[in-house]
């Protein structure tokens, strides 16, 4: 498949299509395309995204001659999804989905018809659904700002043993045994999951919460997965034991993995984020995200606009956003504001303040999904 011909509608992506990029910023990408007849009916694996180097590479002359110079000085980042994959993402508000709907005309760099129609119908694809995908993502920016702030304060000085865990060099439970009590609990944490699309955003909320009440009952004063864990270790019956036993085994896993990312990040971490992370002990650049994130839910819950460009004539706060990046804001002041934030994204829902519908168009974006794809075919 040749992907740029294929491809429909081709962005600029973060922090140049946010107005928030520095001299030192890459060049990153995103786009869409609909597949040829081969991909999409016949034997070959249907196309659902590509992001390697050099599928990427090949979208280097739709770049500005200062873009295609900064690419060609670093490397061209990005990801190309399939019509379908892209379509589905954005009915579940991903906010690197919708980024590339509702960025400015002046981000786009190659768009055709088919392009047009789909960024045309952007709004069909907003809903409530935003306050769980922005707070989330938001959310993931806050863990790597606490991990990375653990290891900043208090790096990890060697690699965990079992013995620091209660295990012995030889596991006391046989490992498919281990494995078996593992697939019995998973199952009854997927029992729990609950089909909850049909629901409203505010009535999701309020049944999740109160699941998550109830299985901390179970559970005890446990935080949210570790709660859902031990909750459903007890319903399927194991012994006390066997449940100590495993959560010192899955205790020394995390540890396992934590170390090796720790290793990874020492090994491969930016230089200039270095220097601020170090200057003002957490990771400033995942701040601003973060900040951005939370704003940008609440903006779609209240006003039903996605502001992706922050600077002026958008929602104009790029500035404070480049110096929450720079360091302006302390740890505390950057904790107190997300939690505030996440608040605030839940009150707008459960009050009915929302002026988004709580379910996309799903048949209206179904409709367009056939329209553009019968067009390619013929």
């Amino acid at each position: 498949m040749e992907l740029v011909r294929h491809t429909i509608l081709l962005t600029l992506a973060g922090s140049r299509s946010y107005g928030l990029a520095t001299p030192g910023s890459d060049i990153d990408v995103k786009g869409v395309a609909i597949p040829p007849r081969r991909r999409l009916l016949g034997l070959e694996a249907a196309f659902e995204q590509a992001d390697s180097e050099a599928d990427i590479a090949g979208f280097l002359g739709d770049l500005t001659a200062a873009e295609q110079a900064i690419a060609a000085a670093t490397k061209l980042d990005g990801s190309v999804y399939g019509l379908r994959k892209f379509m589905r993402l954005a009915t579940q508000a991903n906010p690197n989905i919708l980024d590339v709907l509702y960025c400015r005309d002046a981000e786009v760099r190659r768009c055709d018809a088919a392009g047009e129609a789909l960024r045309a119908n952007r709004d069909l694809f907003l809903s409530a659904r935003a306050r769980q995908t922005y707070s989330g993502y938001a959310r993931a920016q806050l863990g790597r700002i606490q991990r990375h702030r653990a290891w900043l304060l208090t790096p990890p000085s060697s690699p965990p043993t079992r013995e620091a865990h209660g295990l012995p060099q030889v596991p006391l439970v046989p490992r498919q045994h281990r494995e078996a009590a593992e697939a019995a609990i998973r199952k009854q944490q997927d029992r729990w999951e609950l089909d909850l699309g049909r629901l409203g955003e505010a009535d999701r909320l309020h049944v999740r919460a109160e699941l998550e009440r109830v299985l901390s009952g179970l559970a005890g004063a446990l935080d949210s997965d570790a709660a859902r864990w031990l909750a459903a270790a007890r319903t399927v019956g194991l012994r006390d034991d066997l449940i100590e036993t495993l959560k010192a085994e899955r205790s020394y896993q995390t540890a396992c993995r934590q170390w090796a990312a720790y290793q990874s990040w020492r090994a491969h971490r930016n230089r200039d984020r270095a220097r601020l992370e170090a200057a003002h002990g957490y990771d400033t650049k995942h701040a601003a995200h973060l900040v951005r994130l939370l704003r940008m839910g609440a903006e779609i819950l209240e006003t039903g606009r996605v502001h992706v460009w922050r600077g002026p004539g958008g929602a104009d706060d790029a500035e404070e956003l480049q110096a929450i990046r720079a360091g302006a804001w302390d740890y505390e002041r950057l904790l107190t504001t997300a939690e505030e934030a996440e608040r605030r994204l839940t009150q707008i829902v459960q009050s009915g303040a929302s002026v988004v519908p709580d379910h996309p168009q799903v048949d209206a974006i179904d409709a367009l999904c056939v329209r553009l794809l019968e067009a390619q075919l013929r």
